[in-house]
């Protein structure tokens, strides 16, 4: 049952940048927090927590953080002090955690439960600009170590009915590139210019598509993207939006951002089930 759809809530797939990067200020991520900090006001209806999921946690088997104030996990190196010293402190939410490991279970899907995890900067980075005030509940969902696409569109088709009731799906990673041999502050990397466009150009596509064909393209990234392993030597960056495609169903995808960052091209998207119109959704920054 549940509410109808007009109030379904959107299912978001952010880039979250170069560890603390964004919240130094560093330019190139401009594009990138301009948009986080717009997407709240643009949502169907206002989140009644967020399920997160970032690449920088892995586990064995899909895992929920259960903690009911999981501290900062400072997951980066060699960044100013300050960056070590962050204050963001949502509350958790242990009846979610509780209900995500029900509906994994109901969907054939083993789960574990993990009290004393805390948010990474996948999470954190991203909800600083786009919930500044730490005044929605936040849980994070890990990624599978076996990194199979199927795997976690799966996982995201299992989270799915907790859309009907306002509750945020986010996916934090790199998704267009993610290959440090090709990042640059400077901006004039060749493998992460040529790289980066080809692969984002490619899931532009194929976020587009109706479900079936989109959710095939994606769970075959590797053979048929163009330059698959030079924009994702390992795939841990781009299975947060497996999660989302899954969780989407057969909601529109919007390409809400274009963008640069540290030489290489980065994209967002709003999975909805508004009307889009595919030749003016982007917004380019």
């Amino acid at each position: 049952a549940g509410k109808p759809s007009t109030m379904r809530q959107d299912v978001l797939v952010v880039p979250h940048g170069g560890g603390p990067m964004p919240l130094l200020g560093e330019p190139s991520h401009a594009g990138m927090v301009d948009w986080l900090k717009q997407i709240r006001a643009g949502l169907p209806v206002p989140p009644t927590a967020i399920i997160m999921i970032s690449a920088h946690w892995e586990e064995s088997v899909p895992t929920v953080q259960a903690g009911a104030s999981p501290p900062l996990l400072y997951d980066y190196y060699g960044f100013p002090e300050e960056t070590y010293h962050l204050d963001y402190a949502p509350t958790g939410a242990p009846i979610l955690a509780s209900r995500v490991q029900d509906l994994l279970g109901a969907n054939g899907i083993k789960s574990a439960k993990d009290a004393t995890r805390g948010y990474d900067h996948g999470v954190f980075v991203p909800l600083m600009f786009m919930v500044p005030d730490a005044d929605i509940p936040v849980i994070q969902v890990s990624l599978v170590k076996s990194l199979d696409a199927r795997e976690h569109i799966r996982l995201g088709e299992a989270l799915a009915p907790l859309r009907d009731e306002g509750i945020l799906i986010v996916g934090s990673g790199m998704q267009s590139f993610h290959n440090m041999r090709g990042f640059s502050a400077q901006g004039y990397s060749e493998l992460g210019r040529t790289a980066s466009a080809a692969f984002d150009a490619w899931l532009l596509e194929t976020v587009r598509l109706p479900q079936a064909e989109r959710d095939e393209r994606l769970a075959s990234w590797a053979q048929t993207a163009p330059e698959a392993r030079k924009a994702h030597p390992r795939e841990e960056h781009l299975l947060p939006l497996m999660v989302c495609a899954g969780a989407a169903g057969r909601s529109n995808a919007i390409v809400a951002l274009q963008t640069q960052i540290m030489g290489t091209t980065a994209s967002g998207y709003i999975f909805t089930d508004k009307p889009v119109d595919a030749d003016t959704d982007a917004e380019t920054c």
